[in-house]
């Protein structure tokens, strides 16, 4: 049998990420015991039921107690808060780590709090679905997908490593960047993306000239795709953005340019210029899908992530 890479983890927060990561580490036996903190008795006594976690706890800063590797699965506004109830009880020599997708203000939030001898580095699995919960978790999630590390200057380099070789033993591949370079990168891949996907469906809501049942009966694919994003947690999506603002803000001003230029376009008549514009913005989704980082497997949402292959649920999973 694999010797355990950490004898206990602790999970804080077991919402997809913390329950996927959880039974991705069943699969592999890469810990001795996994505890878990949250914030309701009913999360805790689900985890427990779907053997989740071996043990939980309300207070977070009870169930690092021991551990090696302590896991923040929570919303990026609520990392620093928690991270100093808990630096009192952190192990000296563990690893401290996040999900969050948003990496210079967890940086800027956490590291004022954390212990000498605790090793901390912002990570983010570039993984997900609309999906929120301890049972909307699954081993796979991870396989094939991008982790990122953004450890900061000075860090010690085994404990990034071990990080490393967790999250690859996890079925991620990891990159390793700056916190400010990560962030301007997701500001363009997932955060816009989930911002004109809240804004669409939020516009086809208010257009009077349209009921809702019309939206929902005739939604097109395209559509539908913005509804299946518009779908993922909101206070997780709220903390992004007000987290992410400076990078946000300025490829939303980007978009915005370019969106003018497609209304001239279209104003004009310039059928030249659309149908070159579509072409470039076609050959993105065919690198994605060479890059294995989507599938051509038409899915219309109908599986589910217990009745779908595991080429399938790759293929569902939606970067954060």
């Amino acid at each position: 049998m694999t010797q355990p890479m950490f004898e206990r983890i602790a999970l804080i927060g077991i919402g997809l990420i913390g329950s996927s990561i959880s039974h991705a580490v069943r699969r592999k036996g890469l810990a001795q015991t996994i505890v878990g903190s949250a914030r309701t008795k009913a999360t805790i006594e689900t985890a427990l039921k779907l053997r989740l976690i071996d043990g939980g706890c309300v207070k977070a800063a009870d169930a690092v107690k021991g551990a090696d590797l302590v896991i923040l699965g929570v919303p990026v506004g609520a990392c620093g808060p928690i991270v100093e109830e808990i630096a009192p009880n952190l192990r000296q020599g563990a690893i401290l780590t996040d999900v969050g997708s948003v990496k210079a203000a967890v940086v800027r939030d956490v590291a004022p709090h954390v212990p000498k001898g605790v090793h901390f580095i912002a990570a983010h699995p570039i993984a997900g679905t609309e999906k929120s919960g301890p049972e909307s978790g699954f081993a796979e999630l991870f396989d094939g997908r991008w982790t990122v590390l953004t450890p900061e200057p000075g860090t010690d380099k085994a404990a990034v490593e071990k990080l490393k070789a967790f999250w690859m033993a996890l079925g991620a591949k990891v990159e390793i960047m700056g916190a400010e370079h990560h962030d301007l990168v997701l500001a363009i891949t997932s955060h816009l993306p989930h911002l004109i996907a809240y804004n669409i469906v939020n516009t086809a809501e208010h257009l009077q000239q349209v009921t809702n049942t019309e939206v929902i009966k005739f939604s097109a694919g395209g559509f539908r795709d913005f509804t299946r994003i518009a779908a993922s947690d909101p206070t997780m999506w709220r903390d992004v953005f007000l987290n992410n603002k400076e990078a946000v803000l300025e490829m939303l001003g980007r978009f915005s340019e370019d969106l003018t230029e497609l209304q001239r376009a279209i104003r004009f008549g310039d059928g030249d210029k659309l149908f070159r514009l579509f072409a470039e913005a076609r050959s993105i989704r065919r690198g994605i899908i060479q890059a294995g980082q989507d599938t051509t497997a038409p899915d219309f949402g109908r599986g589910t992530q217990t009745d779908v292959p595991t080429d399938a649920k790759k293929g569902k999973a939606e970067t954060r």
